[in-house]
């Protein structure tokens, strides 16, 4: 997909923000490993980001529209300074599934940057998702 890059690049838009984002899952990933639910590495995250100086809500609700019609609620797990998405899992493999509900949430809430990150495998796997859609 070309919407998702890879990597925490300096020069990106938000990059400080991210990379206070990453590292602070970095973190609690290097202390609790994979193995988890989802629910526990969310608590860490808080904990991580309220050092870090982050300002953030947690299960932000989204209303979901057809036409004009709300047909249902999502909840993303993180945003962040008001700029970014969070949606964190706790799986062995991220799929298109996980990828196209992260940019869900960035159209929704019309925003430009999200992150998606798996604290489900060995090692930390993340990916910068960039809403091309944007109003």
């Amino acid at each position: 997909m070309d919407k998702i890059i890879m990597m925490n690049v300096p020069g990106y838009k938000y990059a400080d923000i991210t990379e206070k984002i990453i590292g602070a899952s970095m973190r609690v990933h290097q202390k609790m490993r994979n193995g988890y639910t989802e629910l526990i590495y969310q608590r860490c995250l808080c904990i991580e980001f309220q050092k870090a100086g982050l300002r953030f809500s947690e299960e932000t609700e989204l209303p979901i529209f057809y036409d004009t019609i709300e047909v249902g609620k999502r909840r993303v797990d993180f945003l962040v300074e008001q700029k970014i998405v969070l949606e964190i899992k706790a799986v062995s493999e991220l799929t298109d599934a996980h990828l196209a509900q992260g940019l869900n949430y960035l159209e929704i809430l019309n925003l430009e940057i999200g992150l998606l990150i798996n604290f489900g495998a060995k090692r930390l796997e993340f990916k910068r998702l960039i809403n091309n859609k944007r109003l």
